[in-house]
């Protein structure tokens, strides 16, 4: 099986984990709750910070969640995550999600947040996130969609981040449009019970503003995804740090509004 050529393009500085670190099961895997019952297993595919993967362990209680992420250096911190919770249902693992290391026919729901966009053949993702999944059980993805993110007020120097930001992810073999792909790639895969839908986050607030220009203006500059930027030869610092001012006068302004669209698919195995 084809293992992963996709490079991560945001990296885990400290910029890009106090977003990771913001995401809950609430605001980015809700389409998904209804469907969890008590006893389930579940597999939490890119789990970071574990989050995300705390929360879906609180809801399975007499069920087990496993999370599992291409970079093992994070996998400390989620560990510590789920500790601080007291959550016992829980474990984590390295694992490459173009070639599984688990049976067939394994857990009840595999999720995946911010996953596929960042992967170099994310049907083949699919295929083995399909594979692992129990007959009735659920494959459950949700990835945000660079293009249809939409900001206001129109902040020279924004324009100039989505362009750069898409190149670069390109660059490093994913795909930043992902979210309005994710149907499409499923019946690649051959999945064919799927559902699909949409949902967003939205930054208006001062402090929303403030938090979110904040982390990209820190991230554009000081990131693996800025080394990743110069390296490649997309932007110069000089660019760089006038994306993250850009950044900087859309946080400060009071009508500043920005949203950001992800694609959501619920995959449903044959029983």
């Amino acid at each position: 099986m084809p293992k992963e050529t996709a490079v991560y393009t945001h990296g885990h500085h400290e910029s890009v984990l106090r977003s990771h670190t913001w995401r809950t099961a609430a605001n980015s895997a809700a389409y998904l709750l209804g469907s969890l019952e008590p006893h389930m297993r579940v597999l939490d595919i890119g789990c970071g910070p574990g989050t995300i993967t705390a929360d879906l362990a609180a809801l399975v209680p007499r069920g087990h969640v496993t999370g599992v992420d291409h970079a093992p250096g994070i996998l400390d911190r989620a560990r510590a995550t789920a500790a601080g919770r007291g959550l016992e249902n829980v474990d984590f693992a390295v694992a490459d999600v173009h070639a599984l290391e688990y049976p067939d026919d394994t857990f009840c729901v595999v999720h995946a947040h911010q996953v596929l966009q960042h992967v170099g053949d994310p049907v083949q993702a699919l295929r083995e996130m399909h594979r692992v999944v129990k007959p009735g059980g659920l494959v459950a993805v949700r990835d945000s969609d660079y293009a249809a993110m939409t900001w206001f007020p129109q902040v020279p120097g924004m324009d100039d981040w989505l362009g750069l930001y898409r190149r670069v992810a390109r660059a490093n073999g994913g795909e930043p449009d992902a979210g309005r792909r994710l149907k499409s790639w499923a019946l690649a895969a051959g999945l064919a019970d799927v559902t699909a839908s949409s949902s967003t986050w939205c930054y208006s607030s001062a402090g929303e503003r403030a938090w979110w220009s904040g982390l990209w203006a820190e991230r554009t500059v000081a990131s693996a995804y800025a080394d990743l930027a110069t390296g490649g030869g997309h932007a110069t610092t000089e660019q760089l740090s006038a994306v993250a001012a850009a950044w900087r006068e859309w946080g400060g302004r009071e009508d500043g509004w920005f949203s950001v669209l992800h694609g959501e698919i619920l995959c449903r195995k044959p029983a």
